[in-house]
Order: structure tokens, then C-alpha cells, then sequence
């Protein structure tokens, strides 16, 4: 399968400005996988050191953690010598060794000519707790399930996938291909973007396995609040995590911390969500007050939303079934629109690389998503069903006079004026249709 992060690591690989790289994403997203990829295609050399399967890894990393010296040790111990030309070096599940963690410092400063990856599971809740954390030493990549483009891909529809990729968003396709897309689309809402999930349905096809190893991901989650935190703390990610089906299923979707647990309040939760977070298992999407640039400075960051991140597993939980992939609309519509806003706001979040918001004006009206690109304002509103309705949009446009309005919805594109409707298969193509500086 080919993923569009391998061409962020070539970038990497070449770039004069090169600094080990740690690879950030849920459990089970293809961290390892794309480095394994990557390093026996581009390297002559990869040595992979995967602190989990093999703990006395960490002793190496006991004592002196000059570039040179751990070098020597760990080619004594792996049998080879390790040199930097055309070498790549993968820590695999870094954080179970922190001073592996604050190597990374010293190869960035000593010896830059190494090529180093790390990743880990919960690295981002891991980094948090690593008081020598290399900051300012590493260069960051974040690894997010696959998206449609790369489903799309890996199910044989390339063509389709780099027409997404160059031209979807800004012309409409002829309805044939419209309905094809559309098809692969529904299936690929239902299967998600775990890796592991897609290649089993497309190498079996096979429904009842596909359930099985999303349920199996989802146990593994919940075996890790436990792994990685305090007995009290696990419960509490259970409950928070458990609610969040509720939440989504609500018209306006919008978190309350009562609706985990009678009388919560924010002070009992705020770390909870923060570390679910930091693991890439959910999207955090918060409020604004007003809708002026920088939006961040604008934002109600007790007021939020909470997205999966992955279609896939939401349904998993939801306990969906697959005859819902052949109706015409049920997907789309099921738990008030939830599928559909929870993918738009991953690939949001995977292609802008930054934080995305909505807004509400005293219940009158409402906008789904609402981000920065360049210096203007961008609104989104997420439909979906074939409703014309842009209420919302039109709001907020009297309101703060934007220069873009865009519905995301499971009709074809259409643009009038300022206003731009694009269909849900083509959000990966945003970046297509928006402003250039």
C-alpha cells in the first residue's frame, strides 16, 4: 500500500537541515510500516531496534550517550557495523526507553550525518513526561490513518486517486464516475483507515474479519489506558472515551463533561481529553467567540467537540452493520451526521496541519468547521444529505464578510460565486480550491 507520508520522508532524507525524526500517530496507524517500507527501499543498510520486542535494548542506553559510543555498542550487539553513509537507523517503540529518547540531542549535535527515526505507541503522552526531551533537536511527522485518496489507491483505483489528488474539488465529475466514487467512498466510511484493516478486506473481503480486527484495535486502546497510566486515570479515559458515542450522537454534537458522569465538571476531565489527544486518538475541536485572524487567540477552549479518528472504529463501536454500505444515504445520515463530520474533520486536520474550530451564533445558526488558510478565514458547513440549505454559512459571511463559503456534502461540485460545494470524497482536495497568496 502506498502512503502519501513517504514522500514527507524522502523530503526528510534529503534535506540539508535534516534532524532525527520522530514519528507521531495511534497505535496500529503504519508507523512501523512506512519506516520498514521506507528503509529497506531507500537505504542500503537498516538496522531496526524495537525497544518492546527485545528490552535489553535499553541497557545500551545506560550511562554515555555520545553518538559515537552508542553506535559501537549497538553494532557489538546487533553483529554489524553501522556506518552513517546509507545507513537509516529505526528506534521502534521509543518510548519505553526515555534515554533513547534523549539521545536524539546528541546525534542531531554530534554526529547529524546519522540517519534517525523513532516512533513509538503513545510517544506523544510519552514525550510529555520526558523531562530531557530534545527540544528544538528533532524534526516531527505526524502518521494518521489512511485517507480516501490512499484507500482509493490501494483498492486498484490509482487513477481516480491522483485525479482526487491534483484536480477533485475544482470541477465536477460526470455522474457515472460521481456514483463510482461515491460507492468506494461508502466502503471506505465503513472499513476506515486502519492499515491492517484495509489490506485484510482487500486481500479477503471478508466483513466478519474486518469487525474483528477493528474490535481487536479497540480492545488494545483500552488495554493501554491501563498500561500507561494510574489505575484511577484508566478509568476515567474508559468512561470519557466510552462517551464519546453519546456525545456525537447529540443534534449539536457539542462536548458536556455531565454527560460522562452525572455532576462532572471540566476540572475532573481536562487531562483525560488532553492525553487522549496526545495518543492521536481523538480530534479536539474548539469553539470561537468571534472569528477574527489569529483565530487561536479567539477561541472558547472550554467549549469543544470531540471526534474519533477513524470512521472505521466509530462504526466498530456503534456496532454497524454492513447492508448500511449499500443504501443510498444511511451512512451519510446515521447518528446525525456523525460519519460524516468525523471525516471531515480528520482530513481537516491531516492536510491543514493545524487547529481547526467552529462556531455558533445564540443558537441561530451554526458552522461545522472554520480555519485559517493564509490570511482569510475559511468556513465550512458539512451536509449530509442533498439539502440546499446554506443558513449557517450565509450567517456567518453578513457577519465577518469572508471571502469563501464551502459546503461539504454528497453532491457534485457546484460553484457560484463565492460560494463552492464540493463533494464529500473530494475534502482531501481542498488545498485545490482555496485562496493562493
Amino acid at each position: 500500500m502506498q502512503r502519501l507520508i513517504y514522500k514527507d520522508l524522502i523530503l526528510w532524507k534529503n534535506s540539508e537541515k535534516r534532524k532525527p525524526l520522530l514519528l507521531q500517530g495511534a497505535r496500529q496507524v503504519g508507523k512501523t510500516w512506512i519506516v520498514n517500507q521506507f528503509g529497506k527501499s531507500e537505504y542500503a543498510q537498516y538496522i531496526r531496534l524495537n525497544f518492546e520486542e527485545d528490552p535489553e535494548l535499553k541497557k545500551l542506553f545506560y550511562g554515555l550517550l555520545d553518538p559515537n559510543h552508542l553506535i559501537e555498542k549497538i553494532s557489538l550487539y546487533i553483529g554489524k557495523k553501522i556506518t552513517s553513509h546509507g545507513t537509516l537507523i529505526f528506534f521502534d517503540e521509543i518510548q519505553i526507553c526515555p534515554e533513547a529518547i534523549s539521545s536524539l540531542k546528541y546525534f542531531y549535535e554530534k554526529s547529524p550525518e546519522y540517519h534517525i527515526i523513532a516512533a513509538g505507541s503513545l510517544l506523544g503522552v510519552s514525550l510529555g513526561k520526558t523531562s530531557s526531551f530534545p527540544v528544538g533537536k528533532v524534526n516531527f511527522l505526524s502518521v494518521y490513518p489512511m485517507s480516501f485518496s490512499e484507500y482509493l489507491q490501494a483498492v486498484g483505483e490509482e487513477l481516480i486517486a491522483e485525479h482526487l489528488l491534483k484536480n477533485g474539488g475544482s470541477e465536477a465529475f460526470p455522474d457515472l464516475l460521481h456514483d463510482k466514487i461515491e460507492q468506494h467512498f461508502k466502503m471506505y466510511l465503513y472499513l476506515g483507515g486502519m492499515p491492517e484493516v484495509v489490506q485484510n478486506y482487500i486481500d479477503q473481503k471478508d466483513i466478519v474479519s474486518v469487525r474483528k480486527i477493528q474490535n481487536d484495535i479497540l480492545r488494545s486502546y483500552l488495554m493501554d489506558f491501563s498500561k500507561y497510566t494510574s489505575p484511577k486515570e484508566a478509568v476515567k479515559l474508559t468512561e470519557l472515551w466510552n462517551s464519546i458515542l453519546f456525545q456525537l450522537a447529540k443534534e449539536n454534537k457539542k462536548f458536556k463533561f455531565s454527560d460522562i458522569k452525572s455532576k462532572s465538571r471540566a476540572v475532573h476531565f481536562e487531562e483525560t481529553v488532553a492525553w487522549l489527544k496526545a495518543a492521536g486518538l481523538i480530534y479536539v475541536v474548539f469553539q470561537l467567540r468571534d472569528a477574527k485572524l489569529p483565530l487561536g487567540g479567539y477561541a472558547d477552549y472550554s467549549r469543544f467537540k470531540i471526534y474519533m479518528l477513524d470512521s472505521g472504529l466509530l462504526g466498530a463501536m456503534l456496532g454497524l452493520t454492513s447492508n448500511i454500505i449499500i443504501q443510498p444515504d444511511a451512512l451519510f445520515k446515521e447518528y446525525n451526521g456523525a460519519f460524516i463530520e468525523n471525516y471531515v474533520c480528520g482530513e481537516l486536520t491531516r492536510n491543514l496541519g493545524k487547529d481547526i474550530f467552529y462556531w455558533t451564533s445564540d443558537r441561530e445558526a451554526e458552522v461545522d468547521f472554520v480555519f485559517q488558510y493564509e490570511n482569510e478565514i475559511i468556513p465550512i458547513e458539512v451536509k449530509s444529505g442533498t439539502n440546499r440549505n446554506t443558513k449557517g454559512l450565509r450567517i456567518f459571511e453578513s457577519k465577518y464578510q469572508v471571502k469563501h463559503l464551502i459546503r461539504i456534502s454528497p453532491r457534485n461540485m457546484i460553484q457560484s460565486d463565492n460560494f463552492i460545494n464540493i463533494p464529500l470524497y473530494s475534502t482531501i482536495s481542498l488545498k485545490n480550491i482555496l485562496p493562493k497568496s
